[in-house]
């Protein structure tokens, strides 16, 4: 089969490997039928996840269907349309009985397709843990409507699960990339009174003012945020903060545009070390959450993409064949015409 490879840094290559096999009693293996490219794996090319395993497929986007399983999974048989799951999970190991499965304590535990073993951008997978690692897409939800589940809409579900949003609050999301859009549509479930998407991006702004009208948009270059968020909240600043773009410079606005007793949230994966300015922010007593996303509510977010819920269709601007992979990361890296999100078919 082909599959787009992390040589070393700087360097992915689409390479002919071998198709792969049942290696443990919980594996199965999932014919890729749609894939994306993720910001993360732009991560893994630049040399900023010092984990990732050279030689490895890239990829932890993907859905697909069922090809075999191993002896020891119940939940899903040879033809089942699923999700994969960004995370590898044991499901019974204490991290994940809390939830945190990020921190799964399994050897493949955590985000281990596409950084650590082999993902997805390819025309096989295969799914450790898979009666965790993978979820059944009703039949009304097309591949389309279930692509980021099992991560960027994931990251996002997660992201507004823990940012303390109640009913009538203003919400800052700080980025409008793919996870931006998706932090927002999770946030919106949550009856916010105002949401306000902080971007620069001429292009991704027109997209949030096109598709989300209700939600304010403000570019931090022209004009100044902080007081902008000020003037459109009731307490000085945002009662929740999401900060989902990953520079230097939106790591401080997210704390600088927060209310005193607000809770900040990281989303974005950052390739440099942030620091606290903890004397500029004595007193705001603000509460920070950080972390990779515990992507364990794929099921939860399949349900209310079937109840027309959550729509992430917009976000593919573009698809291309894998035979055309290293054309879409171009693309992709390079924000080219008006890119959010590419689809790939193997």
């Amino acid at each position: 089969m082909f599959a787009y490879t992390y040589i070393k840094k700087g360097k992915f290559e689409l390479l002919e490997k071998p198709r792969p096999a049942l290696l443990a009693p919980g594996d199965a293996i999932v014919r890729v039928t749609l894939a994306s490219i993720c910001s993360s794996d732009l991560h893994i090319k630049h040399g900023s996840v010092p984990r990732a395993v050279p030689g490895i497929t890239v990829g932890h986007e993907m859905l697909g269907v069922v090809e075999s399983v191993g002896s020891a999974v119940t939940k899903f048989r040879p033809g089942d349309r699923v999700t994969v799951n960004v995370e590898t999970f044991c499901g019974d190991c204490f991290f994940c009985r809390n939830g945190y499965v990020n921190n799964c304590e399994d050897p493949n535990g955590g985000w281990a397709l596409g950084c650590r073993i082999d993902g997805g951008l390819a025309e096989y997978v295969r799914v450790p843990c898979a009666d965790q690692g993978l979820d059944l897409i009703p039949d009304s939800v097309t591949d389309q409507q279930a692509l980021f589940v099992g991560d960027v809409l994931a990251t996002g579900y997660w992201a507004a699960e823990i940012a303390d949003i109640g009913a009538g609050d203003t919400v800052l999301i700080i980025g409008a990339g793919p996870t931006g859009i998706c932090t927002l549509l999770c946030a919106l479930l949550k009856s916010p009174g105002r949401v306000i998407v902080c971007e620069t991006d001429p292009v991704r702004r027109r997209f949030v003012e096109d598709h989300y009208p209700d939600v304010l948009t403000v570019d931090p270059h022209s004009t100044d945020a902080a007081a902008f968020i000020r003037e459109h909240s009731a307490h000085g600043g945002a009662d929740s903060v999401l900060e989902a773009a990953g520079t230097a410079e939106t790591f401080r606005l997210a704390w600088q545009c927060a209310r005193p007793n607000a809770t900040v949230t990281i989303v974005a994966l950052y390739e440099e070390t942030q620091m606290l300015p903890l004397p500029e922010m004595y007193g705001k007593n603000l509460t920070f959450k950080t972390g990779g996303v515990d992507g364990c509510h794929c099921a939860d977010i399949l349900r209310l993409i079937q109840a027309g819920r959550i729509d992430t269709t917009p976000l593919i601007t573009h698809t291309y064949p894998l035979s055309q992979i290293e054309e879409a990361f171009e693309l992709f890296e390079n924000r080219r015409d008006n890119v959010i999100k590419v689809a790939v078919r193997p």
